[in-house]
């Protein structure tokens, strides 16, 4: 569950990459279609949204279904799935692991290379990835993401964008293995209040767990 959760986090993280010569360019009809994503997202105060994940191998067979929720507003998110947890006030990371009983706190990066969820829903496609506009289904239309850095694991991304909404409803990643990682959106709700202290991780909650400070 580590991994699969470190994939989603992973595919969002900025560089400031240039496109190869040979390459080509972005499609700016996608660009259009991201921006609209990336400027809606910015005027919700917070988001509670339910999510599930879909892993396959390259044969189309379904190595695992999970579900969970994820919590934002501003720079502070919180991360909850089967066997883990994640807390972010803004300033440190709780990662807990609740099988092994086991907590590590980190600092947030205060640079672009911050690897946060609210990165999955606004620009993160400027600067690693080339990108281009399929085309529309029933009212969602699909973007094929290519990274610029071909070290990454995955080799493609799709992102399926509500045109109505203009918010994303799904994720695909296709790792280099065959692995594909399937995460969707459900639930969005934009209105509700969240307390600040739903992102912040306390002990007393969390009986007989280690606690490894990294920071």
């Amino acid at each position: 569950m580590l991994r699969s959760l470190a994939v989603l986090l992973l595919f969002a993280s900025t560089v400031s990459a240039q496109p190869p010569k040979g390459m080509g360019n972005s499609d700016p009809e996608a660009k259009k279609v991201l921006d609209a994503v990336s400027a809606k997202f910015k005027t919700f105060k917070s988001v509670q949204s339910k999510f599930s994940l879909k892993i396959e191998n390259a044969a189309n067979k379904v190595l695992g279904n999970k579900s969970g929720m994820v919590y934002m507003k501003g720079t502070k998110y919180r991360i909850s799935i089967t066997g883990q947890e994640i807390f972010c006030d803004g300033s440190n990371v709780w990662t807990l692991d609740k099988a092994a009983k086991e907590v590590t706190i980190s600092k947030l990066d205060p640079t672009n290379n911050t690897i946060t969820p609210q990165k999955l829903f606004t620009n993160f496609y400027d600067k690693d990835f080339l990108y281009k506009l399929n085309g529309e289904v029933k009212g969602i239309q699909e973007i094929e993401l290519t990274p610029i850095d071909k070290s990454k694991l995955f080799h493609k991304v799709l992102v399926f964008v509500s045109k109505a909404t203009k918010t994303i409803s799904s994720t695909k990643i296709f790792e280099k293995n065959g692995d594909r990682y399937t995460y969707s959106v459900s639930g969005m709700n934009t209105s509700s209040v969240i307390a600040d202290n739903m992102f912040v991780f306390d002990i007393k909650n969390y009986p007989g767990v280690n606690v490894e400070d990294l920071r």
